[in-house]
């Protein structure tokens, strides 16, 4: 017998053994589906919920927030629809949270808004929510697609939960948020502005001076609205641009400049009510 056909022989045999071995297997697992005791199975009891609960507590104080939110979701699982499941699902999102793992965040914070929104604990919810997409706010030069999200949910925290802990923070983080958006448009109408683009560059200017008024960057925006006007030949906006300016922001070097661009075709500053640019700033309060 040559030493080919040994090993042909030898790895049959093998392959028989596993045969035999998986068709046991097989039937053992099939006694079990039909009813009939498997005698080596452990079915493990439920952990009291309270007990699961303060595990997760006990590893959030330790800072393993990994574990804690493995405990806090153990009690969901093994206590659906109980006071404690309601409790630990708000704890997994924060658990999450504070390791950084901020989809996961946003993903369980929205599940306890959408199943408890009534709650004590929900207002907390959102705050994590929003705290979420607050953390993660890019860099200006980059799409404010989260930024306009964190705007979105810090606003219905102070709209929904005016008296909460959580509103004045909110609130505090709502300016930041809307400066980084307005930001952002300037740094377009900028762009356009140096294209030449006036018309593009007017509309990004005049999303800030309507819609992010109160930010640091609306005189900014008011002058260069001016700016792109004048280059229009478009006078009459220039002038209501310059008066509302010079109105509202009296001292800003923004002014003292758009002074001089209109006084260096002639003209002085000069408020068209009708303006889209006075209505603008009557609608928010300040002329």
């Amino acid at each position: 017998m040559t030493d080919m056909m040994m090993r042909i022989r030898s790895r049959s045999r093998s392959a028989l053994r596993v045969v035999a071995v998986l068709t046991v297997a097989v039937s053992l697992s099939a006694c079990s589906i039909f009813g009939e005791k498997d005698e080596d199975a452990v079915v493990l009891p439920d952990e009291p919920a309270d007990k699961l609960y303060n595990e997760g507590l006990y590893y959030v104080n330790e800072g393993n927030y990994n574990k804690a939110a493995e405990k806090f979701e153990e009690v969901d699982k093994q206590h659906p629809y109980t006071e404690w499941a309601r409790k630990s699902l708000v704890m997994v999102a924060y658990s999450h949270y504070a390791q950084g793992n901020y989809d996961d965040a946003i993903t369980n914070a929205r599940r306890y808004l959408a199943l408890h929104p009534g709650s004590e604990d929900a207002a907390y919810a959102q705050y994590i929510l929003a705290m979420s997409y607050y953390n993660e706010i890019p860099d200006i030069s980059r799409d404010q697609q989260r930024t306009q999200r964190a705007l979105l949910a810090l606003q219905e925290i102070a709209d929904k939960y005016p008296n909460s802990e959580y509103a004045e923070p909110a609130r505090q983080r709502i300016v930041v948020a809307r400066d980084q958006l307005a930001g952002k448009e300037m740094e377009v109408g900028r762009y356009y502005l140096n294209q030449r683009n006036y018309i593009g560059a007017i509309n990004r200017f005049r999303s800030v001076i309507s819609d992010y008024q109160k930010t640091r960057h609306v005189e900014e925006a008011l002058a260069r609205v001016a700016e792109a006007n004048m280059a229009l030949g478009i006078v009459d906006e220039a002038q209501t641009a310059a008066a509302v300016l010079g109105h509202n922001f009296p001292d800003s070097q923004w002014y003292q400049d758009t002074y001089k661009l209109v006084q260096s075709r002639g003209l002085e500053p000069r408020e068209n009510k009708e303006s889209w640019i006075s209505k603008a700033f009557r609608k928010v309060g300040f002329s």
